[in-house]
């Protein structure tokens, strides 16, 4: 009798360490919480939101932080931000460099592929002759010796700020203006409408692509590449400390249709964008077997139930 009890307590000892390890797995408070880094960009806003309503939909607790590029790295290396998901290369190549290579932030996947991310200008400005960095200086007058860009730090603009320090393409006397996304479009819309000549930093995927009628200028390649990728980066050990999210977010991959079509919703209709991302993926559920695969809940049970049950 002694015996059989003491076999008996021995398996509900070992049956209870084998539920407390698998739930540590998944219900690890240090996870739950999952930190984002947000640098104001359309396109970001986008893929976070669908990575933040597919971890909602696993129970586990989402927040983004609107942030400037250096202070996203900074934050990824001191363990502030868990997750980011705009890594643009080779336009971050400078950060990369910096942060990744040496192994303080973790490259984790590709994400997006066949970006680009260079100056641009409307039609009337390419139909006139700008259709290579080295014209711009060409019509210095008329473009008033301006370029607008994005936020201050952002990897681009610190491309843009060497071409001019380095007087490339005859830029040298040329001034950078530094604004949000939003500050910028607008300029360039009201430039748009006066058929001003204007030059802007162009990315697709982006609503400014459908929205405005503009071409991508070559000759840039040195510093923006010629087509590229995103990436998803963490903080160093994220992905073996929380393995249940750092396999959602090896699984994300995203398409510039993908990404565009929720960025139009947002733009066009006035809608959140995480009130985009689900409608998207409710006309599109398919792509939740791929990006749940293998993936649980905060609890340990069956994601793909879970996130479908959400929509």
């Amino acid at each position: 009798m002694q015996t059989l009890s003491t076999t008996h307590l021995s398996r509900l000892l070992g049956a209870g360490l084998l539920l407390l390890s698998a739930t540590s797995v998944y219900a690890d408070s240090s996870c739950e919480t999952v930190k984002m880094a947000d640098p104001g960009w359309s396109d970001i806003a986008a893929t976070n939101a669908i990575t933040g309503f597919l971890l909602s939909g696993m129970g586990y607790k989402p927040e983004i932080a609107t942030l400037a590029v250096p202070i996203i790295y900074g934050g990824l290396k001191d363990s502030q931000m868990d997750v980011f998901m705009g890594n643009w290369m080779p336009a971050q190549q400078g950060f990369y460099d910096k942060f990744v290579a040496n192994g303080d932030v973790v490259q984790l996947a590709k994400n997006l592929e066949g970006t680009e991310f260079t100056l641009a200008v409307p039609d009337y400005v390419w139909d006139a002759g700008v259709r290579d960095f080295a014209d711009l200086n060409k019509f210095a007058d008329k473009f008033g010796k301006k370029v607008y860009g994005i936020g201050s730090g952002a990897p681009a603009n610190l491309s843009l700020h060497e071409i001019i320090k380095k007087n490339d393409f005859d830029l040298g006397q040329w001034k950078l203006v530094e604004s949000s996304e939003q500050a910028m479009l607008a300029e360039v819309s009201r430039a748009v409408k006066r058929k001003r000549f204007v030059t802007f930093l162009g990315w697709t995927p982006h609503p400014m692509n459908v929205q405005l009628k503009m071409h991508y200028l070559k000759g840039g390649e040195k510093y923006f590449g010629d087509t590229g990728s995103v990436y998803t980066l963490t903080r160093k050990g994220y992905a073996q400390a929380c393995p249940n999210v750092g396999k959602l977010l090896t699984n994300l991959s995203f398409t510039q249709e993908m990404e565009n079509s929720i960025m139009a919703e947002v733009a066009d209709k006035k809608v959140s964008n995480e009130e985009a991302a689900k409608a998207w993926i409710k006309a599109n559920p398919a792509v939740l077997d791929k990006w749940l695969d293998g993936v649980k809940t905060v609890d340990g049970e069956d994601a793909l139930a879970s996130v479908k049950a959400k929509l």
